[in-house]
């Protein structure tokens, strides 16, 4: 049995799909929908776009390949078996919620969603199988054993979710975790009208914006975190550089498509201020000069940096443009996303702190 990071992240990847299915979770009711309408409904709906059909392949197509890939890894031997289960897997998840969407009033079930859905997971098990008989699978295989150490499992998946949690604009670019204003909103919404409100401690005044130093330190320490968490994994110091390299660029790029998607593309590089820009070189320089440290030294030191971001980025309010920007994903073309964009934002860096922690008391951590 090959120990694969694909079982994790196609795990993780249903979970969002059900997340964004049947999201934002409120409203349930019975609307007297026999549950057959939408399976049996005529092909095509009315109303349908191109933009409908293209997400709803895209969407599952992950999904598809990270199972058939999960298979074919852990000792499938016949293309056959992880291509069917993968796609008979799809159309199941599918099917749930298309089904549980005839209770909620904001989304409405199609049988056409679920083909598109279908033929998604097809298309991502096709993928996955086809480049397992390339020998490109493998080659990725020996590419992980010469550079990464063997229980790396755990932060590549966290790698991989990096770029997806920086796709929701942030308040400071590369400030993942920033929460602490929302969530004492939603708890003090929570218990209103109850005894317990008065428990909740009282602000001493209004939080202050981050100065320019500030800032810098947030993006500076936002983008070490990602580095460190490469570098407790990846076994040569050249190798971390070309990682680190790649990192930053593919920051940036997520970073800007963010701002295009949110205020437009004249504005994809709208964040890069005086701020950002100093503070990316000197995370670049940090960065390199942390090349030789030994693997569970990276580890210590990111926990001290994930600690430290998450001080410094919640003791800050968001800003009014960052407000503004949050109505751009909430009620615009992003309301599908927005909430497991906003998830991943908040998330990513908590779970990312648990894993290290577990990592430095292991005692082979090094």
């Amino acid at each position: 049995m090959h120990k694969t990071s694909a079982w994790p992240l196609a795990l993780l990847y249903a979970a969002l799909i059900v997340f964004a299915s049947l999201f934002p979770f409120d409203g349930w009711r019975e609307q007297g929908i026999d549950p057959r309408v939408f399976a049996l409904a005529p092909l095509p709906p009315p109303y349908w776009t191109w933009f409908d059909v293209s997400i709803n392949v895209a969407g599952y197509a992950p999904l598809g390949f990270l199972l058939a890939l999960a298979l074919l890894r852990t000792g499938a031997r016949r293309v056959a078996v992880p291509l069917t289960a993968a796609v008979v897997a799809g159309a199941l998840l599918s099917g749930a919620m298309e089904f549980l969407q005839i209770y909620l009033p904001r989304r409405v079930p199609s049988n056409l969603d679920w083909l598109l859905n279908t033929a998604g997971t097809l298309a991502g098990a096709v993928l996955a199988t086809g480049l397992e008989r390339l020998g490109a699978l493998q080659r990725w295989s020996d590419f992980r054993a010469r550079w990464f150490v063997a229980d790396a499992r755990g932060a590549l998946v966290l790698l991989a979710l990096w770029p997806l949690a920086l796709l929701f604009p942030a308040a400071v670019p590369f400030g993942l975790g920033q929460v602490r204003e929302r969530f004492e909103a939603a708890l003090a919404a929570e218990l209103e009208g109850t005894p317990f409100l008065a428990w909740l401690p009282v602000p001493q005044g209004p939080l202050e914006p981050l100065s320019p130093v500030g800032e810098l330190w947030c993006v500076v320490l936002g983008l070490l975190i990602p580095c460190l968490l490469g570098y407790s994994v990846i076994r040569h110091g050249g190798r971390r550089a070309v990682f680190a390299l790649v990192l930053l660029a593919l920051g940036m790029g997520v970073t800007a498509l963010s701002a295009a998607l949110s205020w437009g593309p004249a504005h994809a590089w709208g964040w890069l201020g005086a701020p950002v820009r100093v503070g990316l070189w000197v995370a670049l320089v940090l960065a390199t000069l942390m090349l030789a440290l030994p693997r569970r030294a990276c580890a210590a030191v990111l926990l001290l940096v994930l600690v430290w971001h998450l001080g410094l980025l919640n003791q800050a309010p968001a800003s009014a443009y960052y407000a503004q920007t949050l109505q751009l994903w909430e009620q615009g073309r992003f309301i599908r996303f927005y909430g497991l964009g906003q998830w991943l934002g908040w998330l990513w860096p908590l779970v990312t702190l648990g894993y290290v922690v577990l990592r430095i008391s292991r005692r082979d951590g090094a």
